[in-house]
């Protein structure tokens, strides 16, 4: 008589964004703090050769500009809104989450998506797009369920069995999910979902250049007031105070890898354009909970 493996599953707590992105391994993603406190995240992982889930908590809101691995097919459920977010190898998107954000995913990838004949070719304009259903957040809660009994080996569930399960799972509630689409809302979504990947492509490219509003509004392709309608559906603030957010987590990631006896604060916030030291230092406390000098000393050690 055999006996299967037990699955494992594995958990990692996080200080910092960065620490975040390192738990995710596979995906292409840029993180970035925006809003107040000390940063506190888990990632939870179950891998089943050929399909992973992934449970992510982060205390305070995140920038995430992110794309999926090559060729796979995801299925992510926010569980602050209960919605189901379908990502492919080619979506690339840029968003903030709220506070307190919890999220699993279900990952299918690429030979398991292959060996399943799923044509995601045919999944085109879901990608993206608030999908909706009744299933949303009885599903999220059964996946974060699951991995905790299996983290206590408390669950004989072989891992063929549960990856056949989660895809017949997830198909449905896609199907569920499709029946409740507004058309109108899906159209409009998608317009702002292409201002942003202009922006989320032109972030990931170059992620310490700085533009002002003006500049920025030329790389999205569209009209001022049109790039703060797509920011404030997707990220829920002004275009001006993301960027601002986005030289402040600059500076940070500088400040972490300066050697403090070769460069001051000072030197670091003029290079992100805070001409104010003052202001720079409070405005840098109130995101990080924690002055740029005592950053620096921290790089140093």
């Amino acid at each position: 008589m055999t006996t299967s493996t037990p699955l494992q599953v594995q958990a990692f707590n996080t200080h910092d964004v960065a620490e975040q992105i390192r738990a995710t391994p596979g995906w292409e993603q840029h993180y970035q703090q925006m809003s107040p406190g000390h940063f506190a995240g888990q990632v939870r992982c179950l891998d089943l050769h050929g399909v992973e889930v992934y449970e992510e908590q982060m205390n305070t809101r995140v920038e995430q500009n992110f794309s999926a691995p090559p060729g796979s097919l995801a299925f992510c459920f926010d569980r602050s809104d209960n919605a189901l977010y379908m990502l492919n190898g080619e979506s690339r998107n840029i968003w903030i989450t709220p506070e307190n954000y919890q999220e699993v995913a279900v990952v299918f990838g690429p030979e398991f998506v292959r060996g399943h004949g799923l044509d995601v070719a045919r999944m085109e304009g879901l990608f993206l797009a608030p999908l909706n259903s009744q299933q949303n957040a009885l599903f999220s809660r059964w996946l974060s369920g699951t991995l905790t009994r299996l983290s206590q080996n408390a669950d004989p569930t072989s891992e063929q069995a549960l990856a056949e399960q989660l895809l017949e799972d997830c198909l449905f509630i896609l199907d569920n999910a499709c029946v409740c689409l507004d058309r109108g809302a899906l159209g409009r979504r998608a317009e702002e979902r292409k201002i942003m990947r202009r922006v989320g492509e032109w972030a990931a490219e170059g992620p310490e250049e700085t533009v002002n509003l003006l500049e920025l509004s030329k790389i999205a392709g569209v009209p001022l007031r049109q790039l703060q309608q797509a920011f404030k559906a997707y990220t829920g603030m002004a275009p001006a105070q993301w960027l601002r957010l986005r030289r402040l987590n600059s500076a940070r990631r500088d400040l972490l890898r300066r050697d403090p006896a070769e460069t001051t604060v000072a030197e670091v916030a003029m290079q992100w354009s805070f001409w104010h030291l003052g202001r720079f230092s409070n405005s840098y406390r109130e995101l990080f909970k924690e002055l740029p000098s005592e950053t620096l000393k921290r790089a140093g050690r």
